[in-house]
This record gives structure tokens, sequence and C-alpha cells, in this order.
């Protein structure tokens, strides 16, 4: 809850609430709804701004690139941010920032950082033709500040990650991520389909991808899918990577045949390779008959080796052979036999590091990781929060018989604040103690163990921060205010030297400048 008393509220205190407040809602009405919110209000309020800022400067032309900076600059600095100017040219106009207008509920909603895309980016591309924005650090995501970056350039703009605006516009760019997602979704729901023809409660797979780290998998996805090239899939546990890999082999010519699915760490070291390969019958004690391994029953589809790591040293040679050679022996056989296989594997070790130790082929590696892809953990994907909590409560519903429809504010706050050592899984667990247990549609209890150690000694350094820069900010802002922005009194207020002071500006965002022209300017409100 938030510690603000009433006889503190301010104006913008109430907005800022009131927009959270909203999002909030707005999540849990759909996937989409809370982003097309979002970029509405942003596109709309950008050009009213801009508007206001021409009206008072009486400027019919489009703006030149001084008055750009000044107009974004200006808008984020007077409801609240810490916006400052860091490099600018023809080519590219970077910004920093030391606080967010939304305040510090903002991390609780990371995809509230689009706003800042599209009013920064809708303004340059109706005066520069186009514009690209990236956020490469984002307090919403808890880096500790914002940066941001506007590419005016096309051509300068083309490997960097961002939203486009312009001829190639964000609207545009999220139809063509929308499409992407809808196409592979798509893909593996026909899967599905085919697989299950009979109705079942059993809800199809489905990859929520929301925030940029996800999309940039997607966007892999496609481009791998199509190519015989093996896969090496990174991640920790429980974050999809089985889901990508079905993804991949969904959006392949070879959809249309099998695909196996192996867990090499759940095996027993004896019967990894007769799993893999298959035996001949007197192969070993207990082999009674001909059995094919999982290579064999994929022929002309896509296997997937989870925990790869695992295998024995004699089971990587043999996987060495049929990766190389396209050819296999089962177990106690001397027949060769071909196989047409689409490999891929997945780890949560450091595969490179295994081969460092000696625990690991290096030729099998390379064999592996012709391509990889790396899956980021819960903590790097704040924006899919809401969406996959959705997705497993309606799938949560379905097999309970349940009407759980949502989580409270406070409980989206504790899944937003929680690290997630088991990731989506953990998540689905979590979610489905809790609707077992739930009266009502919404979901007001969550069991997470917040206060672990390893989480507390993490909070405790960003809280001890946090603290220390909040004070100095705050006593910074204070003495400015009173000393209206001159630079030496406030120097010797906090015994430091001028110069020592105009850093401390450039590190808050803040211009001395401002408090001469208006003594009575709050922009930490």
């Amino acid at each position: 809850m938030n510690e603000t008393s009433f006889s503190d509220l301010t104006p913008t205190f109430f907005l800022q609430t009131f927009v959270l407040e909203l999002m909030h809602a707005a999540e849990q009405q759909g996937k989409t709804h809370s982003e097309e919110l979002i970029e509405y209000i942003a596109r709309t309020a950008g050009r009213f701004f801009e508007e206001t800022y021409r009206e008072e400067r009486n400027i019919q032309d489009a703006l030149d690139l001084e008055s750009y900076i000044e107009l974004i600059v200006g808008l984020k600095n007077k409801i609240g941010g810490g916006f400052s100017l860091d490099s600018a040219d023809s080519q590219c106009i970077r910004v920093k920032n030391s606080c967010c207008p939304f305040g510090g509920g903002v991390t609780h909603f990371p995809e509230l950082c689009r706003m800042t895309s599209s009013v920064f980016g809708g303004i340059a591309a109706r005066n520069f033709g186009y514009a690209k924005v990236e956020i490469t650090k984002s307090i919403a995501r808890k880096d500790g500040g914002c940066d941001v970056s506007v590419y005016l350039n096309e051509e300068e703009a083309k490997e960097r990650p961002g939203l486009e605006y312009g001829h190639r516009n964000s609207e545009e760019g999220a139809s063509n991520m929308t499409d992407l997602h809808s196409r592979i979704e798509e893909s593996m729901q026909k899967i599905w389909r085919l697989k299950s023809p009979r109705p079942t409660k059993k809800q199809p797979p489905v990859i929520v991808a929301r925030s940029p780290v996800m999309q940039k998998v997607l966007q892999a996805i496609e481009k791998v899918a199509p190519t015989v090239a093996t896969v090496l899939i990174q991640g920790e546990t429980g974050v999809g990577k089985e889901l990508v890999a079905r993804a991949i082999h969904a959006m392949s010519w070879r959809s249309g045949q099998a695909f196996m699915a192996i867990n090499c760490g759940a095996i027993p070291d004896t019967l990894i390779e007769s799993a893999l390969f298959g035996h001949e019958k007197g192969a070993f004690t207990g082999a009674v008959e001909i059995q094919q391994g999982v290579f064999e029953r994929a022929d002309g589809g896509t296997l997937f080796l989870d925990e790869v790591d695992s295998l024995s040293a004699a089971a990587q040679t043999r996987l060495l052979r049929v990766v190389q050679e396209g050819e296999l022996e089962r177990v106690g056989g001397k027949k060769t036999i071909e196989v047409d296989v689409r490999l891929i594997s997945a780890t949560n070790q450091d595969l490179q590091e295994r081969v460092d130790q000696g625990l690991f082929r290096k030729d099998l590696f390379y064999r592996l990781n012709v391509v990889k892809l790396s899956i980021p953990p819960l903590t790097q994907r704040g924006e899919d929060l809401p969406y996959l909590v959705q997705v497993i409560l309606k799938r949560l519903g379905e097999k309970y018989n349940k009407t759980v429809l949502s989580v409270s504010r406070d409980m989206m706050q504790k899944i937003r604040a929680y690290h997630w050592p088991g990731n989506v899984r953990e998540l689905e667990n979590v979610l489905e103690r809790a609707v077992l247990f739930t009266v009502g549609s919404e979901i007001t209890q969550l069991d997470l163990e917040l206060l672990s150690s390893a989480a507390v000694a993490g909070s405790w350094r960003d809280i001890k921060e946090g603290v220390v820069a909040d004070a100095e900010r705050n006593f910074l802002q204070a003495s400015l205010r009173q000393h209206r922005g001159d630079v030496k009194k406030v120097a010797e207020a906090m015994d430091l030297t001028p110069r020592a002071v105009y850093g401390k500006l450039k590190k808050y965002g803040m211009d001395a400048g401002q408090f001469r022209v208006n003594p009575g300017l709050d922009i930490d409100r």
C-alpha cells in the first residue's frame, strides 16, 4: 500500500494514482487492451502538447532540433520527471532521466514506458519524417534511471531495437509484431488440433510476448524456423524452452511431421542411449524386443532434447554421429539406420563453461550451437506478467471449473516484485494454489516467500542506495528553491564546491536555471 498521507495529497500524486489504477483495470480486460489504451493516450496527448508549444512560441513550420529537445525535455520535467539532454545531432537525440513522472508505482507497470516512446516518437516523426525510440534503461524496470534515444535517421536506426514512427510508424511496427505473434500462435494451435481432435479442457500452448526481450525471441523464431540449422536454447528453469522449440517446429516445413521431446536429465545414464537411439532384442537384460528410440520416431520431424548438458560421455559420442552423419545404430545393433531429424537442444547451464571444464564435448557443442536462442527470465519480462497471469487463470479456471478472473492490484504488485527463481512454472504453481483456495472472482492472497535471505540482501542494497539518493536529491531541490537557483549558495549550504553541485545537478537531471525563473517549481512533483 502507498504510505503517502491524505494531507500530502497533490494533484500530480492524484493523477499518478489514477493512471496506475486505470492501467491495472485495463490489464484485467484482455491481452492488448492496456497497450492500446496507452498508445491512444500517448498519441493524442502528444499532438496536444506539441500544438500548445507551437501556439505559445508562434511556430508555424516544422520544429527544428533545438525546439524539439526543448519541448520533450520541458514536457517531462514539468510533470515530475528528471530529464536532461545527454547528446544530440542530426542522427540521434539522447536524453536521460533520474525520476519518473508516474512516481515509484511505475515499477509495477513498465509498459507505461510506451507512453514516453509514443510521445517522443510521434512528435519527432511529424517534424523530421521518421523516428525510432529506444529505451535502453528504465526506472520502470528498476535500472535506477532512464536512457532514451530518439533516432531521426532510418539507416542509423536500422539495427537498433525500438518502436518506429513516421512512414514506417509504430502502428505498422506493432501490427507486424501482432501479425507475427498471431501466425506463430495459429501454427502451434493447428498442430494442437491435429494432435487432439477430440474436445478437451486442456488449452493449447501460448507464448506471451509483450516485452521487448520476448518479441526479439519471436523474431528469431521466424528467422530460424524455415532453416535446417540446429538450435540451442539457453534459459533458466521454467522459462518455457520447450514452448519455444514447439514454436520453431510449428513454423517450419516439418510442422506436419512428429515433434518429439525428451528430458535427458530425467533418464538414468544406463537407459539414456536406449531412449535416444533405441535397442535391439537382447541388447541388455530386460531388452525382450526391438525398440525404436526417439530419433527414429522423430524421423522427418523435430526432436527436442532438454537438459542436453546432462548427457553421459558415451551418449554425447553417439549423438555427435547422428548430428554429423544423419545415421545411428541401436544399442546392441550393427545395422546403420538413416534419420532425418531437425534437432533442437536446451540447457539451463552455461554449456561453453562445461566444455571448458571437460564435461561436454567441444565438437558436439559446436554442432548443437549453430543458432543460439536465449530465453529471458521473468525478472526481465515485466510487461509479460499481467498477460501471463490472465492466460494461466483462464487455463486454471477451465481445469477446476472456477471463475477466478483476476488478481488484486496489491497481489499484482507482489507478483511483479517477486524474483521468480522458477519462472513461469513457479508462477503457474503459485496461481494454481491460489485459485484452489480463492472464494470469488479475484485473488487477494498469494503464497510468496518474499522475505528469502537472497531477496532481503538484494532489496536492502537497493533500499539503502535509493534512500541516500532520495535524501540528497530532496535536499538539493529544497536548497535550489530556497536560494533561487544560486549554485554558489547551494554549495555553501551543502558544504560542497560549486563544481560538485553541478555534478549532482547533472546526476539528477536538474537545471538550476528553472529555479531562478520560477522559484516555486517542484520538479520532483
